[in-house]
């Protein structure tokens, strides 16, 4: 079942779960998150992947996450501060873009598969993990020591945090398959370990 939503396009991936701050000036997604914030609703962020948002259109990656508002605020400078939690993923069906520019999007929610545990083979991750939240856990009010035994949560978690390129970013949110998240991840590993 499609439906319809606002796009932001960024050059940034959300991840389910997982933490986006804005600072909104363009009169468009001022618009977007009022009507938003006032009727619950949430808007999909997806990776810009060719083009410049604020210029000209940007071709939104095909996968992207549904971004939930949960608090705005006025930054020091005068402009709309917003925060939102990624919530489900989605997959682009078609856009259409309105006279402001806003691009709607008619998107089909990906469910995700059911809880699965890190296995035993994988087990480096969740370690690497457990030493970025006693840095940033306090970024992660859902998070405690059981989610890291969470495929899905583990795997997130870490193509977020790890300095990944975006594009690599978008190809970890991309995998259906929590454990071929994880795999990707181990192979990706080495990169960050010093001699």
């Amino acid at each position: 079942m499609l439906i319809e939503i606002p796009l932001f396009p960024l050059r940034t991936v959300l991840f389910p779960e997982g933490y986006l701050t804005l600072r909104i000036f363009e009169q468009r997604y001022l618009q977007m998150v009022r009507d938003c914030a006032s009727n619950e609703l949430d808007f999909g962020v997806c990776l810009i992947m060719e083009g410049e948002e604020a210029f000209a259109p940007a071709r939104p990656a095909r996968i992207g996450t549904l971004a939930e508002i949960v608090d705005w605020y006025t930054l020091d400078n005068g402009l709309l501060g917003v925060s939102a939690i990624g919530a489900d993923r989605f997959r682009v069906e078609r856009t259409e873009q309105q006279g402001n520019g806003l691009m709607i999007g008619q998107v089909e929610l990906l469910a995700e598969p059911p809880h699965q545990p890190v296995p035993a083979t994988h087990s480096v991750l969740s370690q690497v993990l457990a030493r970025f939240m006693e840095k940033v856990g306090d970024q992660y009010p859902g998070h405690s020591a059981e989610r890291l035994d969470d495929a899905s949560w583990v795997g997130y978690r870490l193509a977020e945090l790890l300095p990944l390129a975006t594009n690599e970013k978008q190809q970890l949110l991309e995998l259906n398959d929590p454990i071929q998240r994880l795999q990707a991840l181990l192979q990706i590993l080495p990169r960050f370990q010093s001699d």
